[in-house]
């Protein structure tokens, strides 16, 4: 089963605090993708920028920036797409929908941020508005508290989650050190990890500074086409599944532990899909705070709930187990530009399944998972990406 879609290119700038303005990350993105797929920048139909909140993280008019890439894309059509941190999935499936529409055949997406230009507070208290608002309690947390609070109920609910949580940031750091993109290239030990000091003090408690992802600039950038239009490039990797789940806003209305839109974006994008988790061979997911890995691993049904800790003692999901989750270090790791992060979960995906990995490629992976999350799982995506062999 297939979506009708491939990916046949993509782009990604290095992450990290950068000199770059937010226009010449777009650019620079937007013209690797289409360098390395090929295409002759005159056939892209339409353009989408997935790009967060602008003018609290960032600033301006972004989408018609990507016009600045090649004078060809000068009169098509551009949109931005924002879904808080999702906003980059939620591009890619706006792509999508012009395609299935048949308002396009081809289509360039980018995600971009540029956070460091900004204070910790005033990122912070941007992506505090991807909360509940009309309510007094929810609106005063901070995502790093909103996640503090998920640690602390899953204590009460299951067990203590901290030595896991401390084991997600060393595996994702580790990734990291083979992903010559990532921001952050420091490999942590258990015991720094799973200790509070001065080195690592308390955010939100429970949750510790090496628990949290990073405050980050960058992009990346993906040329999505028809599948019967791929066979024209020379790589191409088969958009299998593509799911938007979507819940309530407010925490009050819905069990937050039980990850209930993540876990039904998984079931439905492996439905679509016509696989089982079993036939993946690595994903992608978003681990914001390393509590959310430890729900992803429950939600996508690698343990049952509660026992998200198993896939770490058993070994399942480091670089050489049976589901290598975070091979690019992550948004732990590797860092987390949140309008660009879904789109560089994609990228990152296609270049495993096209061979083009370098250092964190898993050798003959065929099919790819990836979970990008917006808010405190409030909108989920998924998506299945296949290798196209011969």
């Amino acid at each position: 089963m297939s979506t009708g879609i491939s990916i046949v290119g993509g782009g990604h700038t290095k992450f990290g605090r950068l000199d770059e303005n937010l226009e010449e990350l777009i650019v620079a993105a937007a013209r690797e993708a289409v360098e390395d797929s090929g295409v002759d920048p005159a056939d892209i139909d339409a353009v989408f920028l997935g790009h967060f909140n602008s003018g609290l993280v960032s600033d301006g008019f972004a989408s018609s920036l990507i016009h600045q890439a090649y004078p060809e894309l000068r009169f098509k059509p551009a949109a931005r797409a924002e879904n808080a941190c999702a906003s980059g999935s939620a591009a890619i499936h706006a792509g999508m929908n012009a395609i299935r529409a048949g308002g396009a055949r081809t289509v360039l997406v980018v995600g971009a941020e540029k956070m460091t230009n900004r204070s910790t507070r005033e990122v912070t208290a941007a992506l505090a508005g991807a909360g509940y608002q009309n309510d007094a309690d929810e609106a005063a947390l901070s995502f790093p508290q909103v996640f503090g609070v998920a640690a602390r109920d899953y204590a009460a609910r299951y067990a203590d989650p901290l030595d896991a949580m401390a084991r997600i940031a060393v595996k994702n750091h580790a990734n990291a050190m083979a992903n010559p993109l990532a921001q952050m290239h420091k490999e942590f030990s258990f015991e720094h990890c799973s200790t509070v000091s001065n080195s690592n003090p308390e955010i939100a408690p429970p949750l510790r500074l090496t628990d949290c992802s990073l405050v980050t600039d960058g992009a990346a950038a993906l040329v999505l086409t028809t599948d019967e239009n791929a066979a024209n490039f020379p790589k191409s990797v088969a958009v299998r599944a593509a799911t938007h789940v979507s819940d309530f806003l407010p925490m009050s209305s819905r069990d937050f532990l039980a990850f209930e839109g993540p876990e039904r974006a998984f079931a439905e994008a492996f439905k679509s899909a016509g696989v089982t988790l079993k036939d993946i061979d690595f994903a992608e997911v978003h681990d914001c705070f390393t509590i959310a890995e430890l729900l992803m691993y429950e939600a996508m049904g690698l343990t049952a709930k509660g026992q998200g800790a198993r896939a770490l003692e058993e070994g399942a999901v480091y670089r050489d187990g049976a589901l290598p989750v975070n091979l690019s270090g992550g948004l732990k790791a590797k860092g987390h530009p949140v309008g660009a992060t879904g789109v560089s979960m994609h990228v990152l995906a296609y270049r495993q399944l096209t061979d083009q990995a370098g250092g964190i490629q898993k050798p003959g992976a065929n099919l790819g998972l990836i979970c990008n999350m917006g808010g405190a799982a409030v909108a989920n995506y998924v998506s299945v990406l296949e290798a196209r062999k011969g």
